[in-house]
């Protein structure tokens, strides 16, 4: 939030609340005009109580499965599969275990650390793990998306932009490679960094935070397809976007209070965030 400084002239102290006022109009005006906003309450910068001028955002986080990229959830069921099967042959656990498991824990990784069927302790176990999963032909499933790549170009240069991911980095950055836009981020944070918790605890934004050098929650914005990551994102002071409105597992909507703005692909971003983009 912008502060008036005690110590200034009267002049100076004039110019700043007049920088004041005009921001707080602009934002306002781009606010009431697109369509669908939330402006919900929590944060001093979005709060329906009493209307402040929100920090300028510093940092941008894109989750990157089923987000930066969809194609009808054919990588994820490649990834589940993978884990079905691994689950089956070396932990010996029944057909369907590992999908309860990701259901009840967030990742099926975070599920099997739980059970004790995997330690976080024991890296040759874990990478072993997270490698034979991610074995996935990526450059089959994935293209370029100039599309994609256009719209992240013309971000606001000063928005750093980072991965963060539930997946391990080499995934990530396999996907971020087979769709041409592997040179437009300044890095990935992924499982490993989080200590291998999931983006249902808050503990990860915080880490995602600390490793994108970023100290005030409300410049952050969050663009994910979990509404359970979203909660939990808002709950940390993070601006969020829900991407993809139909559920992978029974089709219906999806919608949560807690995202600001609700998008069908990320594609649609400069439409409801256009003022984190280079005018045109």
């Amino acid at each position: 939030m912008y502060h008036l400084t005690q110590n200034n002239s009267p002049l100076v102290q004039k110019c700043h609340l007049s920088w004041y006022v005009i921001n707080l109009y602009l934002q306002h005006s781009i606010d009431a005009c697109i369509l669908g906003r939330r402006l919900l309450r929590g944060t001093s910068g979005s709060d329906l109580d009493l209307y402040t001028l929100r920090p300028k955002p510093e940092v941008i986080f894109f989750d990157c499965d089923d987000c930066l990229y969809f194609d009808n959830w054919k990588t994820a069921g490649h990834l589940t599969r993978k884990i079905e099967e691994h689950c089956q042959t070396k932990f010996g656990l029944e057909e369907g275990y590992a999908y309860k498991l990701y259901k009840e824990h967030g990742t099926a990784l975070r599920g099997l650390i739980a059970e004790g069927y995997l330690s976080r302790d024991c890296s040759k176990s874990m990478d072993g793990f997270l490698e034979t999963v991610h074995d996935l032909p990526i450059h089959e499933l994935l293209s370029p998306d100039e599309q994609l790549r256009g719209m992240i170009s013309k971000i606001d240069p000063s928005i750093r932009k980072f991965v963060f991911t539930a997946s391990v980095r080499h995934h990530a950055e396999r996907c971020l490679d087979a769709l041409g836009i592997s040179d437009l981020f300044d890095d990935i944070i992924d499982v490993k960094d989080c200590r291998f918790e999931t983006k249902h605890s808050e503990s990860s934004f915080h880490i995602a935070m600390k490793k994108a050098g970023v100290n005030n929650p409300e410049s952050c914005i969050f663009v994910d397809d979990s509404v359970t990551n979203i909660s939990a994102g808002r709950n940390v002071g993070w601006r969020c976007i829900l991407v993809g409105k139909v559920s992978r597992d029974c089709g219906k909507k999806v919608t949560t209070e807690h995202a600001e703005h609700e998008i069908d692909c990320i594609h649609q971003l400069p439409h409801v965030l256009p003022e984190i983009f280079l005018p045109t």
